[in-house]
């Protein structure tokens, strides 16, 4: 059993590396060049659609309103953010993706898409749903660990 943690640790920390790198490699291309990996991750976070508020958006990154606004003050200076005032609760900043925020939302998304397609691709009817329980475990972890560092 030894051998095989060693194995499973080794994968899962060049996992972790391997896809945040290739991630930024693969969408920040010259259409985008102005974005970071982060960039993508808040323009994602941000969603399609007609805004969502700040502290809603910082809760899905799992980093703080003021860290998130930082990054958000970036997106609207690149124009790929805008910013305006809810029309029930004038207190309330909605943010919503601009047109080249869009855009660039569906170039992220289909980086994942092909990545989880190239996975898809591997296996068979009776090897997903072992991947699909290894998956949540991990993601348990995570989420468990998060809470518990809080």
């Amino acid at each position: 059993m030894d051998d095989a943690y060693k194995m499973i640790n080794q994968t899962l920390v060049s996992l972790i590396n391997e896809i945040w790198e290739l991630e930024e490699k693969a969408i920040i291309t010259d259409e985008f060049k102005d974005l970071t990996n982060n960039d993508m991750h808040v323009i994602e976070a941000i969603g399609l659609g007609e805004g969502n508020n700040m502290s809603s958006i910082a809760r899905k990154l799992n980093i703080t309103v003021g860290s998130l606004t930082t990054a958000m003050n970036s997106l609207v200076n690149k124009r790929y953010v805008e910013r305006h005032r809810s029309e029930e609760d004038r207190r309330v900043v909605l943010v919503k993706l601009t047109e080249k925020g869009v855009k660039a939302y569906h170039h992220h998304e289909d980086y994942h898409r092909q990545m989880t397609q190239a996975i898809l691709d591997k296996l068979d009817d009776t090897e997903l749903p072992v991947l699909v329980k290894t998956l949540d475990a991990l993601s348990e972890f995570f989420t468990g660990y998060s809470e518990n560092k809080e």
